[in-house]
């Protein structure tokens, strides 16, 4: 796998690694400052349910980083393919829910690491 497509892959886990974060250890701090269209006063009694999405979202953290220490090239490619889509759909499905930005923050880079795979 090309280093720029290793690269696109670390920086989206991290990415779901920081909402993972944010969505399970700092919901009712942190949080606020990030997700400021909700209001405040959903914070506290949605913390479990954020816990629950940070917990989703690292597991796509988990499966970006693991597609990188498989050794069989094609297997890490199909690995990366299949969290790279499904960080894509979780950010068209968030786009068309919550917030149009998230297809920013989560689908773009998706489709950059998806491109990298596919043609370089």
């Amino acid at each position: 796998m090309p280093i720029i497509t290793k690269i696109i892959l670390v920086v989206i886990a991290l990415l779901h690694a920081y909402i993972l974060w944010l969505e399970m250890f700092a919901w009712t701090t942190r949080a606020k400052k990030v997700f400021k269209t909700i209001p405040e006063d959903l914070f506290e009694k949605t913390k479990v349910l954020a816990a629950n999405q940070g917990l989703y979202n690292g597991f796509l953290a988990a499966g970006l980083l693991w597609s990188l220490a498989i050794s069989d090239p094609i297997w890490s490619k199909n690995v990366a393919l299949f969290f790279l889509i499904c960080v894509f759909v979780a950010g068209i499905y968030g786009a068309a829910t919550a917030s149009k930005r998230i297809f920013y923050v989560q689908s773009v880079p998706a489709i950059l690491g998806i491109l990298s795979i596919i043609l370089i």
